[in-house]
Order: C-alpha cells, then sequence, then structure tokens
C-alpha cells in the first residue's frame, strides 16, 4: 500500500473517534472493544444523523453494477455513462429516498485508456501511459455528483470490478469520502476484510436525531474478487473474509452493551456478490410468490466463493456470524448478477436474500431486461415490521412489489 494511502487510512480512522490500532497491543479484542465503544457514541461527528421521517418511514434507492469507465476509447463507453447519469437524475427527484446505497461495481476498473469526455485533466495527460490507472479513481467524482447536486446521503459497496490493475476497493472509499460530504461510506479497522476487502462498516439511523440508541443499522460487507491493484494483477477472493466473521461478533456484543438488546433495533445487509448458498435457491423459485426477473442463470463466479471449486464455502463464516449476531435483519441485498431482481428465503437462516436491478448501462446485459433500482421502505420503525420493496425502471415502471416479512416466500 502507498505511504499516502495509509497516512490518509489512519487519518480517516482518529476522525470516527477512535485511536489507529497499535502494534504492541495484544489485546485485539478488548482494543477492538474500546475503538467501537468510541465510534458507538457518535461514528459520524460532522455529518447529520440520518433519521426516520416525521410520519415514521424511511426510504432507501440502492443502485447498483453501474459500471462505469467501460469502454472509454470509443463512442459506446461514454454514452453508457451518459445513460447512467440520466438514469440518476431520473431517479433521484422522482423517488425522494432518504438514503442511497451504491451497491457495488461502481466503475469497470479493468479499463486501459480513459475517455476523452472527462475534462479533469489536461490533453496530453490522456495520453500518458497510465492515463485512466491515475485518474480512474475521478470517475468516482462523476458517479457522487447527482447525490450531491440532490444533497442525498448515502453509502457504498465495491464489487469485483473494483479491484483491478487500475483501481483498489481503497482508492475509491478514499476518493468518495473527498469529494462527497454526505458519503457516509466508512473503512473496516486494521486487519479486517482480508485482502482489498476493506468496505465493512455500518450506518445507524435513528427514530430522532436527538435519539442516543438507533432503531435501525445498516450494514455493508466487501465480497472483495476482482483482481490485485499494478500490472502483475492476481486474483482476489472473490468472498467475505474470515476476519469480518469475528468483526461481526465484537461489534454485536458492544452494541448490545451500549444500546441494549438486539431485538429492539431492525437491521438490513447490503454485500455486492451474493451468498453462495444463494445459488441453489434459483431452481426453487416461485414466479408468483417470488417475483421479479430472472433471466441471469447462477453458476460459477455468481455467488461468492465458487470461481473455484475448492474455495466453495469459504464464506461460511460471514454468513454464519451475520445470521447468528445481527438480529431483526430484514434482508440481505446484492447486485452482481445483472439479470436477476427476485427475493427468496434463504431456508438455513430463514433470512430473506434479494437482487437489486442493474442501474448502469455499463456491464454486460440485455436491453429487453430494463434498467432501474431497487426501493426498500420501512413504513414504521418498529423493528420486527415488514419492509416493502419493488423494482423501479428508469421511465417508471414498477414490478416486483412484495412485502418482506415474516410470511415472505
Amino acid at each position: 500500500m502507498r505511504l499516502s494511502c495509509v497516512l490518509a487510512w489512519l487519518t480517516h480512522w482518529t476522525v470516527y473517534g477512535a485511536t489507529a490500532p497499535s502494534r504492541a497491543n495484544t489485546n485485539t479484542f478488548d482494543l477492538r472493544a474500546s475503538e467501537s465503544l468510541a465510534i458507538l457514541k457518535d461514528p459520524y461527528p460532522d455529518k447529520p444523523r440520518i433519521t426516520f421521517r416525521a410520519d415514521g418511514t424511511f426510504k432507501i434507492t440502492v443502485f447498483s453494477d453501474m459500471h462505469w469507465g467501460e469502454n472509454p476509447w470509443d463512442a459506446w463507453g461514454p454514452e453508457q455513462d451518459a445513460n447512467s447519469t440520466r438514469l440518476m437524475k431520473r431517479v433521484l427527484p422522482s423517488e425522494n429516498p432518504d438514503f442511497v446505497v451504491l451497491n457495488g461495481d461502481l466503475i469497470t476498473g479493468e479499463s486501459r485508456f480513459y475517455d476523452f469526455a472527462l475534462q479533469t485533466y489536461s490533453f496530453l495527460n490522456y495520453f500518458s501511459g497510465d492515463a485512466f490507472k491515475d485518474n480512474a479513481t475521478f470517475l468516482i467524482d462523476r458517479i457522487v455528483a447527482p447525490l450531491n447536486a440532490a444533497q442525498i446521503p448515502f453509502c457504498s459497496t465495491q464489487g469485483n470490478h473494483d479491484n483491478q490493475k487500475n483501481i483498489t476497493h481503497l482508492q475509491e472509499i478514499l476518493r468518495e469520502q473527498q469529494v462527497a460530504p454526505l458519503s457516509y461510506t466508512r473503512v473496516a479497522p486494521a486487519g479486517i476484510g482480508g485482502v482489498d476487502g476493506p468496505g465493512n462498516y455500518w450506518v445507524p439511523v435513528y427514530k430522532k436525531a436527538s435519539d442516543s440508541v438507533p432503531v435501525l443499522v445498516l450494514w455493508f460487507f466487501d465480497s472483495r474478487g476482482g483482481f490485485s491493484y499494478g500490472d502483475n494483477s492476481t486474483a482476489i477472493p472473490d468472498w467475505v473474509d474470515e476476519s469480518v466473521a469475528t468483526w461481526i461478533e465484537s461489534e454485536s456484543v458492544v452494541m448490545n452493551d451500549a444500546w441494549g438488546p438486539p431485538e429492539n433495533r431492525g437491521a438490513l445487509a447490503f454485500v455486492h456478490i451474493p451468498p453462495h448458498l444463494i445459488q441453489n435457491l434459483q431452481a426453487k423459485l416461485n414466479s408468483t410468490k417470488e417475483p421479479g426477473l430472472n433471466a441471469d442463470s447462477l453458476g460459477s463466479g455468481s455467488t461468492q466463493s465458487t470461481t473455484d471449486d475448492a474455495d466453495v464455502g469459504q464464506d461460511d463464516a460471514f454468513w454464519n456470524s451475520l445470521n447468528s449476531n445481527v438480529k431483526n435483519l430484514h434482508a440481505v441485498i446484492s447486485g452482481h448478477d445483472h439479470g436477476d431482481e427476485w427475493c427468496i428465503r434463504e431456508p438455513t437462516k430463514d433470512v430473506i436474500f434479494c437482487f437489486d436491478k442493474h442501474a448502469g448501462y455499463g456491464g454486460y446485459g440485455d436491453y429487453c431486461w430494463g434498467y432501474g433500482v431497487r426501493n426498500l421502505v420501512f413504513n414504521s420503525t418498529d423493528p420486527k415490521g415488514g419492509v416493502q420493496t419493488w423494482i423501479r425502471l428508469e421511465d417508471g415502471d414498477i414490478r416486483a412489489n412484495v412485502i418482506l416479512d415474516p410470511s415472505y416466500s
């Protein structure tokens, strides 16, 4: 990691009320607990608290798989980026969400060149050998511009295309924090997330800004994947690292001590690549009870730890810890597979899983699938209450409108 990135990470860590981890401290769990307790008091001291509306509702809009920066060497790539921006500018004022999630694959980081439309750098910079590598993070500026303009708070996860020879998850996160005042994306503590998986964190949502205890916690996890940074890229594991499992447990303990029983708050989780147990559920879909586009057949690489047969199940530690420690988990939301948009109950943990809607015009797909977002609405602060969710297409059409509650699926 570059020294500048290390310094930036340390600066970020101390901003949120915790001290940088010390190598001399051998009691990692106690250290992490004390740091977590400090963060619990106010994880975002320089930002407004995220709250439910006065009428007791809270709405999240999810943009997934934007795939900015694809094919920048011809007219097609910049056109897709323009289409994606148009979609965001149409959806945001129409849906008027309280919070937005960018759920992975923000950038197609393997692109080698950069497009003429980006005016950040000079003409000569464009032709430098590492032009895309130097400028890739500046695609983040364009992705978040509609959110900045609308002044909507948001978070992001990163996907397998965000870890590539020209970009890393950490670089994207640091740039987002730099250019988006209402970004709530954070970096995990040192040692959490494994190789190139720093995007593990949570965001509290309160009934009122003056409350000391949240009624909802949004969890965000880094499923990694892709390839390492630089010319000698090697594959990165495509699952949430095992270290995140222990972190979920330790964070939950501190939350319970500070906020009371976990049954008193709701939860929602976002991770770009779906857990591997979802793959076998596709054959059991009932299109009437579990509506939504089902055009992407899940296979090798469609879910976590399935690219190599020897790795199947490597995400089990994460999946088990999430479902054991986080109560009232309304759903786990993923992107990655552009042709799927259904929700189904995963029977081993009795938890609902939902695919996003492919929002970006970049990336693979079929025009007839449409482009859009997934909306999620909490109609009350009751942690056990159902969550209404639906797919909204760019033109305003709505499909797969369901309630995620104990009776679903």
